[in-house]
């Protein structure tokens, strides 16, 4: 690996890679259309810190922004959808679609699942995977002729369908019904502006995309999936979901819901392996819906339609055969001249279209599509008429538009005050801030989450991010068209092989979970080539990653856990033993090193020996590559989370990326994709993990500068560091609290486990109290009660200083002092600083202080919290209880409304 560059020489060398790629007007869509990012989100949310360097809102009252914009998201996504709930984003429109099946599967019990011959092709072949991973049977179908058999639990239908045709589903959604079979429905939402919503059709669940809503193409992601259902499938939903709830003063606050759901509590039983979900990006494209409001979004989505119907006209005009009369932005036709002509005419004026395998052609208009840009495409259909000629003969109201048939929108959306109140510059802009404020990143202080590793992101990382040449291209271009991507994921590819040691890497995988299930995907189609497919045994300690059994589920693996020893370290001895038992079935060993207990496990050569001589495969989770880059390399096949080790930011709970490393024998079974070609093998692939071929491709330049600027020495250097960093913390806090696990030397890995049990037993204090007390001191906890309950996992990273480790420290022994005040009654055992925590602005600030502590106790508890500094959380402890009794998962009812003004609903309603 060569030396590390400095900064701008690093930016001077992106940039003239980045000017390989050709960015020509792409009309290709496929669920992918360029788009305008307002300048005011790009710059205050995608190009902001404050936004893109939060972690999960674990931590409710600390998270409140994000949690209100996600809610927002999901309200939007309600609306529009004519469903009854949503989640708050999945990783694209593929895996939703995949998540659906697996939901009509469960809640029916049946295993078949049809798919509508004019889905996508990338999300049929995201299902198709999936399906085969869980043993369910697909079938290839068209939707007109289709016949529901007592095994069939749900299908997937696409409107507007790939080809552009916009179709009634309404008998098809009787029938399915009649047979007590699901409907799902991928669909777009800037066509719902104008169109009858998918709800109104009766169908169970919608899932799509919000890429274009401000989104930009990024050569196929990070972009935020959503998924909404009928309330009666609220529970089986996957993903994140957010709630609305109330704090312990009785204030109306939000929270993450339903989460007794995730998969490091269910493990092998989950429904789902989600982890990283698209936060950042559905922040974006709800702030894209409060920007622009209902008007806005329906101007758009009209002048889209009728740019559209003007490209059709001319396509009539041009001597060529229209697929279909009616449609929403996608034109197909069958070109008389022939598609060679057609080709060569958009490639002399640098336009990608569609080119069909039956011999049409597509073209998809959005909303960035001007009347010289109509005037081309028109040229390019040899129509006799330009854009203002046929503009005015089809008027504002023309015969053909959706809007004067059955298929027009009727009912109202987008209702609530939050989408009617910032359409000015100056309001969105004190919004976005205003929900900034709320929330604890990375630019407050450090957040040092257990096996979350959340590290700098520099800003010169980020800076490409931007770049129109690596933002505005279309997925499924040519591939001579993005060279300078293609240059970068060689040399990232070679990179990530060098630190691994691994052969060969796939970037497919958009998120870590994601990886791990390509990687065991992979593992399966080995063995299956092997003629060993009756392997399906996965061994996983209790002490690796919490999705790692979720994963082995999903990849139609059973999984048997293995215990650890006191010291946390895999009992070698029961893996033994499981081992000899499953001999004949074993098909791999997961295990996380260093362990999410904080040690290396000092055997792991006798465990990859162990599992090899038994004939199975050793996959080792890459959430803690933060203590591996650069001293050690690990087994057959890794997941990388580039969000974590290679520094992707995580964005308030994603986007993530989970590229999967292999060595020679598994390289063949590597993710493929059916609209460009990515592998050498593609008929021995997996299949296809993500609907884009190299998942979040536009967020990659912040990993592949990230390895240039640091170097081998500087890799190497940073895990020095974090591993230090953590022994560091771990000898200051000795004496105040117990590490539960070190190695037999005494020392840990870049991560320790603070044990807090005897805390409830001595003072009634529990490890929630201290987390929540935490925030007071102006952190965020540590990951809690994972993955030994009553515990906290501490992570410093490498990016942090002695002084802020310091004053982490220096907090946890405050408080530590805290509770042995309560254990020696100095402080009250039931109304104390722990037990009331967090502390907002308005409990200190009231008028009334009926607490028996001093009121500066709960607010200012440090030397270092300090009125100039101080982190307000803006609601009391959340009531997770209350929440889940009364799930409520859309913005509130006008009359419980109240913004970020702290206007009325009245007062709101009056100004909008």
């Amino acid at each position: 690996m060569a030396s590390s560059s400095g900064e701008h020489e690093l930016l001077d060398r992106l940039s003239k890679m980045a000017k390989k790629n050709d960015v020509w007007r792409s009309y290709i869509g496929t669920g992918y259309y360029n788009t305008h990012c307002p300048p005011t989100i790009l710059r205050n949310i995608f190009e902001n810190p404050g936004w893109t360097t939060q972690y999960t809102p674990y931590q409710a009252e600390m998270a409140q922004g994000r949690l209100e914009s996600l809610l927002n998201f999901q309200t939007m996504v309600c609306d529009f959808t004519g469903m009854e709930v949503s989640n708050a984003s999945l990783l694209d429109e593929g895996t939703a679609a995949a998540e659906a099946m697996a939901l009509c599967i469960r809640h029916n019990k049946r295993n078949k699942f049809y798919i509508d011959q004019r889905c996508h092709p990338q999300t049929i072949a995201v299902v198709e995977t999936r399906a085969r991973g869980l043993g369910y049977v697909t079938e290839i179908v068209n939707w007109r002729r289709v016949d529901f058999s007592a095994d069939v639990s749900g299908i997937l239908i696409q409107y507007p369908d790939t080809d552009g045709n916009v179709d009634d589903f309404s008998r098809l959604v009787q029938n399915a019904h009649s047979n007590k079979s699901l409907v799902v429905c991928a669909t777009d939402l800037l066509a719902l502006t104008i169109m009858k919503p998918p709800g109104e059709f009766g169908v169970d669940i919608a899932v799509g995309t919000a890429q274009r809503f401000g989104i930009p193409l990024g050569y196929g992601g990070p972009h935020a999936a959503f998924f909404a259902t009928k309330g009666a499938f609220m529970r089986l939903m996957p993903g994140r979901v957010v709630g609305v709830t109330r704090d312990a003063s009785g204030e109306e606050a939000l929270r993450l819901a339903l989460q007794t759901r995730e998969q490091h509590i269910r493990r092998d039983r989950a429904t789902s392996n989600i982890c990283t979900a698209q936060a950042l990006l559905a922040n974006m494209s709800a702030m894209y819906a409060v920007y622009h409001g209902p008007q806005g979004l329906r101007d758009i989505g009209r002048r889209v339609h009728h740019g559209a119907l003007i490209v059709a006209e001319g396509v009539k005009r041009g001597g060529h055969e229209l697929i279909s009369e009616l449609f929403y932005d996608t034109v197909k036709f069958r070109p008389t001249c022939g598609v060679d002509a057609i080709r060569q005419k958009a490639q002399e004026k640098q336009i990608n279209l569609r080119y069909y395998p039956d011999g049409c052609v597509g073209i998809s208009i959005d909303e960035t599509v001007l009347k010289p840009d109509l005037n081309d495409l028109l040229e390019i259909v040899d129509s006799p008429s330009d854009a203002n000629t046929l503009a005015d003969m089809l008027g504002t109201e023309p015969l053909s538009s959706i809007e004067n048939t059955a298929f027009r929108r009727t009912s109202d959306y987008l209702t609530h005050p939050v989408f009617n109140r910032y359409q000015s510059e100056t309001s969105i802009v004190r919004y976005m801030k205003q929900l900034e404020n709320k929330d604890l990143s990375l630019v407050h202080s450090m957040i040092s989450l257990g096996s979350c590793t959340m590290k700098l992101n520099s800003t010169t990382e980020m800076m490409p991010c931007s770049w129109p040449e690596f933002a505005g291209v279309h997925p499924f271009v040519p591939s001579d068209q993005v060279m300078g991507y293609r240059q970068m994921f060689e040399e990232l590819e070679n990179d990530l092989c060098e630190i691994t040691g691994y052969d060969k890497i796939s970037l497919q995988p958009n998120s870590g979970a994601q990886g791990e299930y390509a990687g065991l995907m992979a593992i399966k189609s080995y063995l299956q080539a092997k003629g060993e497919g009756q392997r399906n045994i996965c061994l996983i300690p209790v002490s690796a990653h919490g999705t790692n059994p979720a994963s082995a589920m999903m990849a139609g693996m059973k999984v048997t856990p293995i215990n650890v020893d006191r010291g946390g370290a895999v009992d070698l001895v029961h893996l033994k033993d499981m081992a000899e038992k499953h001999k004949d079935n074993l098909a791999a060993f997961m295990i996380t090193y260093p362990s999410t207990h904080g040690v290396f496990d000092h055997d792991v050569r006798d465990i990859c020996d162990l599992i090899h001589h038994f004939g199975g495969q050793v996959y080792l989770d890459g959430a803690n590559m933060n203590a591996q880059v650069g001293i050690c390399r690990p087994g057959d096949l890794s997941h990388l989370n580039l969000h974590k080790t290679i520094c992707i930011p995580h964005g308030g709970g994603g986007p993530g990326m989970g590229p999967i490393g292999v060595k020679k024998h598994l390289a063949p079974y590597l993710p493929s994709h059916p609209l460009v070609s990515i592998s050498q093998s593609e008929s021995q692939s997996l299949g296809t993990v993500c609907a884009a071929p190299y998942g979040s491709s536009s967020i990659l330049p912040i990993s592949w500068a990230y390895i240039k600027m640091m170097g081998a020495k500087g890799l190497r250097q940073a895990s020095q560091v974090a591993i230090l960093n953590a022994n560091y913390m771990s000898h200051r806090l000795k004496g105040y609290y117990k590490t539960l696990y070190k190695n037999t030397h005494g020392f840990v890995a870049h991560e320790f486990i603070i044990d807090c049990r005897e805390f409830k037993k001595t003072a009634n204090v529990e490890v929630v109290d201290i987390a929540k007390r935490l925030q007071d001191y102006g952190f965020h906890a540590p990951t809690m009660s994972w993955p030994v309950t009553g515990t906290l996992m501490v992570e410093p990273t490498e990016s942090e200083d002695k002084m802020e480790l310091d004053r982490f420290c220096e907090a946890m022994i405050l408080i530590r002092q805290e509770i042995q005040d309560i254990e020696n009654g100095k402080l009250d055992k039931k109304v104390n600083p722990l037990k009331m925590a967090p502390h907002t602005q308005a409990v200190i600030m009231a008028s009334n202080w009926d607490r028996p502590y001093p009121r500066e106790l709960g607010a200012f508890p440090a030397t270092f919290v300090s009125p100039d500094t101080k982190f307000w959380p803006t609601v009391s402890r959340i009531d997770d209880i209350y929440g889940d009794q009364n799930l409520v998962c859309t913005c509130p009812p006008m009359d419980s409304y109240t913004n970020s003004y702290g206007e009325s609903s009245e007062e709101a309603a009056a100004a909008s």
